[in-house]
């Protein structure tokens, strides 16, 4: 099907032609506390993200630039790196891919790079077990990972949060050359994992669907594991390696064993909204130095260091 242009929807325009009054209005209400968590928690979500996968995925040029349009009113959303200048449906803008050379990634072997574009959350050493999703509200990495012995590797290690908002790039890829061993699903809720309502929901990574993903680095064979969660509004977590990961609408835990290698940099998967990954490391790694809460960083841009390098 040839459609036409989506210029109004997808053509990054002036600011003085993006109806600002109406557009930073609309921003504002989104950003009072209240009403942010009542009109992203207090509804059906399981229910509202099946609907929203469904309709996201309708192929119709009208729908197709009026969603691609509402998305940009409520989000921050920047196409201007994106590989195409028009969508056949929502969902298709969400998961874009980027044109070459649009997210350089770092090649020194001692750097493990960030798995995705993110806002760089809650992260720090792992104590006793445990971290925080953001100050006083702590979680376990057994309560995270679902299994005692998938935990054991990280105790006294890192973690680094990597939040995703709706209007970023949704793909995420491999932080170093490594081979995936393990992926478990772990079926579960929809919460929004924005700061609002991780400041109202205790131990929210611990309630919401996840796929852990356990790896082994090229690099000396240290443990990783990348834990995709999903959030309102997500349709699923997409793993292209196992095909399809268990369906959202599993219900208990399923594993499947692999060993599947990828280059670093190179796609792993994707969301198909805005959510967050959580990245484990084991004792001896550092964060890189322009790792800073509330910061945006790139997929491809440093993260951590691994053993023997020192952040400074």
């Amino acid at each position: 099907m040839t459609l036409p242009p989506l210029n109004r929807a997808l053509r990054r325009r002036p600011a003085n032609r993006r109806s600002p009054g109406r557009t930073t209005l609309i921003r504002r209400l989104m950003m009072q506390e209240d009403i942010n968590f009542l009109l992203t928690n207090r509804i059906p979500r399981l229910a509202l993200t099946r609907a929203m996968g469904r309709i996201s995925k309708i192929e119709t040029p009208l729908l197709a630039r009026a969603s691609i349009a509402l998305w940009r009113k409520f989000c921050d959303v920047d196409l201007a790196d994106a590989d195409a200048a028009r969508y056949a449906s929502l969902q298709a803008a969400f998961v874009r891919r980027l044109r070459p050379g649009a997210r350089p990634v770092e090649d020194d072997p001692s750097v493990l790079v960030s798995p995705c574009d993110a806002i760089v959350g809650a992260h720090g050493p792992i104590v006793a077990g445990g971290m925080h999703q953001i100050k006083g509200f702590p979680y376990t990495l057994t309560d995270l990972l679902g299994d005692d012995a998938d935990a054991e590797p990280f105790r006294g290690g890192y973690f680094v949060t990597l939040r995703l908002t709706a209007g970023m790039y949704h793909r995420f890829h491999a932080p170093h050359d490594l081979v995936v061993e393990r992926v478990r699903y772990i079926a579960g809720d929809t919460w929004n994992v924005n700061p609002i309502a991780l400041r109202r929901i205790e131990r929210l990574f611990c309630k919401n669907e996840r796929a852990p993903i356990s790896v082994r680095l090229d690099a000396g064979g240290l443990p990783l594991m990348l834990v995709p969660v999903a959030a309102v509004l997500v349709a699923s977590i997409r793993l292209p390696f196992l095909e399809e990961v268990a369906g959202r609408h599993a219900r208990g835990i399923g594993t499947m064993r692999l060993a599947c290698p990828f280059a670093k940099g190179e796609e792993m998967g994707w969301f198909e909204h805005g959510s967050t990954i959580l990245m484990l490391a084991p004792p001896g790694l550092s964060f890189a130095p322009a790792v800073e809460e509330g910061r945006l960083i790139r997929m491809g841009q440093p993260l951590m260091l691994l053993p023997g390098i020192r952040a400074g």
